[in-house]
């Protein structure tokens, strides 16, 4: 649709003003794009610097992005550029199941970690983690699946080989990179077996309720070693006084709710197998952790001896925090209008139909304002083009708090604005274009320059489904209609009107 111009000002060229206009756009263009490509650099070398494999895939499976680490970690079909491929019809995915848990990470709009086997191209079997978490655009919908991915096959060999052989384990144990200790938890057991036998059955209700018992119990297990990864990861050197006080030397202030827990799981013989938790160093330092834990075979019922794996994951936490928040604020930029931080009319053109969609679909109506500024091109050859962009944004704040959820605007190109009304019929909309046209006539603009502008608007409204049944009829109905109101007098509201010809 063909923007419409703002009428000019008497005797003003009217090819002088639309080169001006024309040249402010372009600048304005300018500028965002070059924003968007630092920032799309930026997160491409985030992402190809990453120590674990990064995908994303849009609501198809379309594969969207993916990192140098992640080409390495699964087999890529030869011969087919990104934009080929579909990761729900790779082979790899569909076998290891990777294909169903996008598809459910996408509708439960939840994230999610799941291990997979896969066979990579060297005919190597891979122990693969995925961390799965949905992308959710500024309207709620989701819009694709990030994935990071981290190669644990060596925790798994270690874990293999620790129940093959005790002799393997020790081993093992000592010279894995993985921080790992082991923990004999018989006596506590034997403790809460007594407890329980003496008619105390809800364990979690007695020490919630006696939290000085907590301490006690959780002196009855004992920590019988640890290697020097686990050494390093808490930064201690004397490894028997660690030993001698473990859990508050590295559960910190959580220390209390964690014993808690720790004491109900052998109370029950049962582990969690795998949490995310934060530890603190001997010096006091935070570090997000990946805890493991696995009773070896054998001693499943009397808890003696529990293995428990420890591996760093603040660096990857922090780089996911950092990507998500990257890509939020290029979803944001994209989206949005640089010069007022109203929406864009990407968002227009990709909103409004959806919107029209779920109007459709719940009977329900939806109107559309159409709104320029009346004689604005004053406003700009008497205080100049800066304090023209000063003006506007001080309009679109007047939008912005003249509005609610999920009614929205829309910085259209220039002093014209676009405000859409979900669940408004012709009435409704009628009432908010007079609220938002007395709102922008009372204000006083440029004060913070030292000057006094008034501005009034127009505006032309358009209702679904009376005047249009999709978004290219509502949006050609308000502007018709605005084109109109502009004709036969300013500062006024018009609603569409079907030509006598239609």
């Amino acid at each position: 649709m063909e923007n419409t111009q703002t009428p000019l000002a008497p005797g003003v060229s009217e090819g002088l003003s639309e080169t001006r206009d024309v040249e402010d756009l372009l600048r304005r263009c300018q500028r965002a794009e070059a924003a968007l490509q630092a920032l799309e650099y930026r997160n491409r070398i985030m992402g190809d610097s990453a120590p674990f494999g990064i995908f994303t895939i849009d609501p198809e499976g379309h594969l969207q992005a993916f990192n140098s680490k992640m080409r390495d970690l699964m087999p890529w079909p030869d011969g087919l550029t990104q934009e080929e491929i579909n990761v729900y019809e790779l082979q790899a995915f569909i076998d290891a199941g990777i294909c169903d848990d996008l598809r459910r990470c996408m509708q439960t709009k939840l994230s999610m970690m799941r291990d997979y086997a896969c066979v990579a191209k060297q005919g190597e079997c891979r122990q693969l983690r995925f961390h799965l978490g949905p992308v959710v655009d500024p309207a709620g919908a989701v819009s694709g699946v990030m994935a990071f991915v981290e190669n644990h096959s060596h925790l798994k060999q270690a874990q293999m080989a620790a129940l093959e052989s005790e002799e393997r384990y020790r081993i093992l144990f000592q010279s894995a990179p993985v921080a790992m200790l082991e923990r004999d938890a018989s006596i506590l057991k034997q403790h809460l077996e007594a407890l329980q036998a003496s008619g105390i059955a809800d364990l979690e209700g007695f020490f919630t309720a006696h939290p000085e018992e907590i301490g006690r119990c959780m002196g009855l297990i004992k920590t019988a070693d640890c290697n020097n990864a686990f050494l390093a990861l808490i930064e201690a050197e004397d490894k028997e006084a660690v030993l001698a006080d473990l859990p508050r030397v590295i559960m910190g202030p959580a220390f209390q709710q964690m014993a808690k827990e720790i004491i109900v799981m052998v109370g029950q013989s049962r582990v969690i197998p795998e949490r995310e938790m934060t530890i603190r160093t001997v010096h006091g330092q935070a570090k997000q952790v990946m805890s493991r834990v696995m009773v070896l075979a054998g001693h499943e019922t009397t808890m003696a001896r529990v293995v428990i794996s420890l591996v760093d994951i603040s660096t990857r936490v922090a780089a996911e925090e950092a990507l998500r928040a990257s890509e939020q604020r290029f979803r944001e930029q994209a989206l949005h209008d640089n010069l007022t931080g109203l929406y864009n009319q990407r968002y227009l053109h990709y909103s409004l139909p959806r919107q029209i969609q779920s109007a459709r679909s719940q009977d329900r109506a939806l109107s559309v304002i159409f709104m320029d500024l009346d004689n604005f091109k004053k406003v700009v050859d008497t205080h100049g083009h800066l304090n023209g962009s000063r003006a506007i944004q001080e309009v679109a704040a007047i939008l912005h708090g003249a509005l609610k959820a999920p009614a929205y605007a829309v910085a259209y190109a220039g002093d014209e604005f676009v405000v859409v009304l979900p669940d408004h019929d012709l009435d409704l909309a009628l009432e908010k274009a007079e609220d938002i046209q007395n709102r922008i006539r009372n204000a006083v603009y440029l004060q913070s320059q030292g000057k006094q502008v008034r501005l009034q608007a127009s505006c032309g409204i358009a209702t679904y489904p009376t005047h249009g049944e999709d978004a290219e009829a509502i949006l050609s109905a308000a502007d018709t209609a605005l084109f109109h109101i502009k004709g036969t007098g300013k500062g006024a509201i018009g609603k569409y009107q079907k030509a006598k010809s239609e």
